[in-house]
């Protein structure tokens, strides 16, 4: 498998020092005593804001906890040679910072934050696609005070190259579609999908194969998922879809175990009560989790799917959430699992240098991984998904480093596959599904 070349492009180690001498109008808040802003934008991208951290005057350097990714921007080929054209044909460059005292929001609406100043850094990118490149990394002075005695704004901007696996499904996942890899212009099946229906004997006795695998390593980590909720009326179950190799080989697999059902006088899945999926690898002749999605509808002016995925580590009982946010109903959006910065959707996901979560075992066929454990640092996936009564054919991207073998491809576009289809499975439920979702003998 050949991957697409990507460019990471981060902000990080913020910090703000205003000289002693310096006397801020009475209008702005001192940072010492509440927390900075900035707003930081690429042309073409969606502007990221970060809080900046106060540094004593008498510190070279911000300290260790504020040493981490503030922003980051995930550039395709397409991106770079666009940014590439546009450094021929118009201005040079430049990642452009904005920096607010005060805190964030509106008032009225008018900001509350007052601008202190902004910095400009030149950026470079050619070459980044193989080659780290360090853009900045120090402080600048920053405000309209006196030259010598103006405020100072510290940043580190860095691109590293970031290739990924592309996948695209060929269909929409209840139709049981190829997915191929995708490679500039070029489109090579790698796997297929069949979408599937287990009835309630089919999915009792894989639990029961479930339940006697982890009791033969001393978990029961299945028990802790809730009772399989058979309810007459509202409820949506029993969905599978199985991930397999060109061999015809079972090689993932994501499997709906706890309904997705209304809540009690309402026509929607509630984030009290939400629906999951186990997303599954076979291993020792049988399968073995992976992870877990749960999901849900999310209500008021953010109507649409919240979600949360966690690891299932082979030496934890308790899972290990790696992505929790929104996607829009209407609009749809992109799941991402970004370890160290922020997501598509703006929101950060969680950062934790020490978390024991470990790439899936594999037999590093591929030679990209870390095998036989890996750390989950970084860009991990992201999976595009279209808003519900869309045709969707979920993309996928998968960072090479996390990908050792087919198996570990295939985890993540079944994972893919199940985000898709808890669109549908959390849709209102006085709106009907498309025929390939609803079982015959079954009124959805």
């Amino acid at each position: 498998m050949d991957p697409c070349p990507y460019v990471r492009l981060s902000v990080g180690h913020l910090g703000l020092r205003i000289p002693v001498a310096a006397k801020p109008a009475r209008s702005v808040v001192h940072p010492s005593s509440s927390p900075c802003f900035c707003k930081i934008k690429l042309k073409g991208f969606p502007v990221q804001t970060a809080v900046v951290p106060f540094v004593p005057s008498g510190n070279s350097f911000p300290d260790a906890q504020s040493q981490t990714m503030a922003a980051s921007f995930h550039l395709s080929k397409a991106d770079l040679d666009k940014l590439a054209a546009k450094s021929i044909f118009s201005a040079k460059i430049f990642l452009k910072v904005s920096i607010y005292t005060g805190r964030r929001g509106t008032t009225c609406g008018v900001n509350s934050g007052k601008l202190l100043g902004k910095v400009s850094v030149p950026l470079n990118l050619a070459g980044a696609e193989s080659k780290a490149f360090v853009f900045h990394n120090g402080w600048i002075s920053v405000g309209k005070e006196a030259k010598g005695s103006s405020s100072q704004f510290h940043l580190n901007v860095k691109a590293e190259p970031d290739p990924r696996f592309v996948f695209q499904f060929d269909g929409e996942p209840e139709c049981s579609p190829q997915v191929f890899l995708i490679q500039g212009n070029i489109k090579q099946p790698v796997f297929t999908c069949k979408f599937s229906f287990r009835n309630t004997g089919d999915r009792n006795n894989q639990r029961s194969r479930l339940l006697q695998s982890e009791a033969s390593s001393g978990r029961s980590w299945l028990s802790s998922f809730g009772s399989e909720r058979e309810r007459p009326g509202k409820e949506r179950k029993g969905w599978s879809i199985t991930v397999h190799d060109l061999s015809g080989s079972p090689v993932a697999a994501a499997s709906m175990v706890t309904p997705f059902v209304a809540s009690p006088g309402s026509d929607r899945v509630s984030r009290s009560n939400p629906g999951s999926w186990l997303i599954l690898r076979p291993g020792d002749g049988t399968w073995k989790p992976w992870g877990r999605l749960e999901a849900w509808r999310e209500r008021g002016a953010s109507d649409g799917l919240g979600y949360r995925f966690e690891l299932i580590p082979d030496s934890a009982a308790a899972g290990i959430v790696l992505s929790e946010s929104t996607l829009s109903s209407n609009k749809g959006g992109k799941f991402c699992i970004d370890l160290g910065g922020h997501s598509t959707n703006g929101r950060a996901t969680p950062v934790n240098a020490a978390s024991p979560a470990c790439s899936p075992r594999s037999s590093g066929d591929f030679g990209y991984g870390l095998w036989p454990y890996c750390m989950y640092r970084g860009f991990v996936m992201s999976a595009r998904v279209e808003g519900e009564g869309k045709c969707s054919k979920p993309s996928v991207e998968v960072s090479v480093q996390h990908v050792s073998c087919t198996e570990d491809a295939a985890a993540f576009v079944a994972l893919a596959a199940a985000i898709d289809l808890s669109m549908d499975a959390c849709r209102l439920f006085s709106q009907r599904l498309r025929k390939e979702l609803c079982q015959q003998q079954e009124s959805l």
